[in-house]
């Protein structure tokens, strides 16, 4: 599968909210479609929501940590191209 540029990499995950935090090396925005993959993880979606310290925001930079909400399980370490 193309992978993309790498735009991040999760550095937890919220099973019981379906939430990855990201480490941004990248822009990342609402309704861009991401790849997920690590060495258990392997799945693309649309960006639905994001958020930084609870507020919802449409656009990420580099070097921040954002809360994205995924519809399946990630785990630490997993890359986020797009």
């Amino acid at each position: 599968m193309e992978e993309g540029k790498e735009v991040g990499r999760i550095t937890h995950y919220f099973s019981k909210i379906g939430v990855a935090v990201v480490e941004l090396t990248g822009t990342l925005n609402v309704g861009d479609t991401v790849h997920i993959k690590g060495a258990h993880t392997d799945f693309k979606q649309v960006v639905g929501s994001m958020e930084i310290e609870h507020k919802p925001i449409q656009t990420a930079k580099k070097g921040q940590s954002i809360g994205l909400k995924l519809d399946q399980k990630v785990h630490e370490n997993d890359v986020v191209f797009k």
